[in-house]
């Protein structure tokens, strides 16, 4: 590794270290002194909640030590998928599942190997600093030991082992094993960190469940991916193939229209002209059933999207939009299609006058929301058109919710993840 005291991989071992080391003793802490108080409330009624709490609390501080590995040494530690409970009952079984009881067992199995990286930190670091600066130390008589010895001589010096360091050859020694402890220092920190790493990634392994579960997750990523790279094929193939020839052939006949003598037989010329139109229907057609696949405008981000889908929109729409980040390729056409068909709905069937489309990101996932000013009572009903888009933001675990009194007004929110899972 190149010496460089700036680089992240110098400095930010001995940083998470330190702090995982912190967070081993307030754990250990933590797990006996909240198990016990846990396993007293067990014989009350309040037993289940408080154990979950207790677990909760386990979980979260497993989390956090996961999360320094992610910021400070760049590490992605595999993590157990969490389920979505929203009753007290359903969170009680949820922190009762296997995550919590490896969450409060690493609690416990952290401890060696955060007390052996709080120790390496120590001895490399800190001692190697204090040995290397010695020399300036004792010649200021600071940190030193005052002692008479056996022959009657006031000793001033740092002693180790009955040796005294009170001479400047001896001095200087001490100052050049400093100097190798913090030569050291960073290889020994990132080995201290990643058996701490091991110790993570052991406890909160995926099982054979959750393997299985997380490479369905990415095939059907893939699946997703790959559909919107086959549309798009499609939509330039179409575009650059099919139109283009039709075009062609619509020029060639109107050519051919300018080009007919005038004592052409009235039936050529109403043939022609029947062409002509066929082919620029059949233009007007093909470009709709492009833009239904892939709008174009689509290339340029989301909110391009959103705006002409409003500009285009039979009611008055509004359009307010957020995105300092463009979500993927298959994200933005699921939500450009969904904003699609809400604002259809709104305009055939809440007789609305008016809507209001919003787009941005929250909490790391992108969030659409149409409102109108219609009749309200609008439900996601099973074979109906808002049935149809939950189940279709539900392939990449998103979420439509309505809220729709009678009266109205009428919002539908679809919440995306920025990249398919």
């Amino acid at each position: 590794m190149k010496w460089n005291p700036f680089g992240r991989r110098f400095w930010a071992p001995a940083l998470y270290l330190v702090a995982g080391g912190a967070l081993s003793v307030v754990g250990v802490y933590y797990a006996l002194y909240a198990g016990l108080a846990a396993l007293v409330l067990s014989l009350t009624r309040v037993g289940a909640p408080a154990s979950a709490a207790v677990l909760h609390g386990a979980v979260w501080m497993a989390e956090a030590r996961r999360a320094l590995a992610s910021r400070l040494l760049a590490e992605d530690v595999p993590w157990p998928t969490r389920g979505k409970r929203r009753d007290l009952r359903g969170w009680v079984r949820e922190q009762h599942g296997p995550l919590g009881y490896r969450a409060f067992g690493y609690l416990i199995a952290s401890v060696p190997s955060g007390l052996l990286g709080l120790l390496s930190v120590l001895v490399t670091w800190a001692y190697g600093t204090l040995l290397l600066l010695y020399p300036l130390l004792w010649r200021l008589r600071w940190n030193e030991t005052t002692e008479t010895d056996a022959s009657g001589h006031v000793r001033h010096g740092f002693k180790l082992a009955g040796i005294w360091f009170d001479t400047w050859p001896r001095a200087i020694a001490l100052s050049v094993v400093g100097a190798l402890l913090l030569v050291a220092a960073p290889a020994a920190t990132r080995a201290a960190a990643r058996l701490d790493l091991r110790v993570l990634r052991f406890v909160f392994r995926p099982g054979p469940a959750e393997r299985r579960i997380r490479a369905l997750e990415e095939s059907r990523s893939y699946a997703v991916e790959d559909a919107v790279a086959t549309v798009r094929r499609i939509e330039r193939d179409l575009h650059d193939g099919a139109q283009v020839r039709l075009v062609s052939v619509t020029i060639r006949l109107a050519m051919l229209k300018e080009t007919l003598p005038p004592d052409a037989p009235p039936e050529v010329r109403e043939l022609v002209d029947a062409a002509h139109e066929e082919a620029r229907a059949a233009i007007g057609e093909l470009r709709e059933l492009v833009r239904g696949i892939h709008p174009p405008v689509l290339d340029k981000g989301l909110d391009a999207a959103l705006a002409t889908l409003g500009a285009r929109s039979p009611v008055r729409a509004e359009l307010a939009t957020d995105l300092p980040e463009r979500p993927s390729a298959a994200i933005e056409s699921m939500a450009y299609f969904c904003a699609a068909e809400l604002v259809a709905n709104a305009a055939k069937h809440a007789d609305a006058s008016r809507l209001k489309i919003e787009a941005e990101l929250a909490g790391g996932r992108l969030v659409l929301r149409v409102t109108d000013d219609g009749r309200g009572g609008a439900e996601v009903r099973p074979g109906g058109g808002l049935a149809g888009l939950a189940d279709r933001v539900a392939t990449v675990d998103g979420e439509l919710t309505v809220h729709s009194p009678p009266g109205g007004p009428t919002t539908v929110t679809v919440t995306l993840p920025l990249r398919t899972p």
